[in-house]
C-alpha cells in the first residue's frame, strides 16, 4: 500500500540489494546524495550590463556509509578484498538501497552505480562492554539515480 498524499516515510526499514543479494540487516545509512558541478558564464549584455549566469555542469561522483550491527556475513569483507587486490571488475557493482514503508513494501530505491568499498570500520572492542559491535562500511560510486 502506498502512502497517503501528503503522509511522509519513516526512515526505520531499510535495506541494500547488490548482485541480487539483500542485505536488510543496515541500521544506518549516510551520504546519499545527487551532486552536479556549477558553470558561472560572465558576459556583458547588449546593453553593456555585466551578469553572471549559472549553469549544470557535471555530475559528481560520491560517497556512502553503510552501518550494520558486527555477524557472520562476510559479504562486506568479500567485497573489499575483491577491490584490494585491483579485481575492479568483480568489486565495482550497482546496488540499490531499498527504503520500505511500515508494512514492508519498497517505497523508494536509490539505485547506485560502478560502486566499490573504498573502507570497512570495525566499531570499538572494548572489554566488559555490552554495546553492540559495528561495521562500516564506506563506498564510493560514480553515479546515483531514483527509480
Amino acid at each position: 500500500m502506498a502512502l497517503p498524499d501528503l503522509d511522509t516515510s519513516v526512515g526505520h526499514s531499510f535495506g541494500l540489494e547488490v548482485d541480487g543479494i539483500t542485505i536488510k540487516q543496515i541500521s544506518e545509512v549516510t551520504g546519499l546524495k545527487m551532486e552536479q558541478d556549477v558553470i558561472e558564464l560572465k558576459q556583458n549584455m547588449a546593453d553593456g550590463k555585466y551578469v553572471v549566469k549559472k549553469l549544470p555542469g557535471r555530475m559528481k561522483a560520491g560517497e556512502v556509509v553503510f552501518t550494520r550491527g558486527l555477524t557472520a556475513d562476510n559479504s562486506f569483507e568479500k567485497w573489499v578484498k575483491d577491490s584490494r587486490f585491483g579485481k575492479m571488475g568483480a568489486a565495482r557493482k550497482n546496488g540499490v538501497v531499498v527504503v520500505y514503508d511500515y508494512e514492508g513494501q519498497a517505497i523508494k530505491r536509490y539505485k547506485i552505480m560502478r560502486a566499490w568499498p573504498k573502507a570497512l570500520e570495525i566499531g570499538t572492542l572494548k572489554a566488559g562492554d555490552t554495546s553492540v559491535l559495528t561495521e562500516k562500511l564506506t563506498v564510493t560510486y560514480e553515479e546515483m539515480d531514483v527509480e
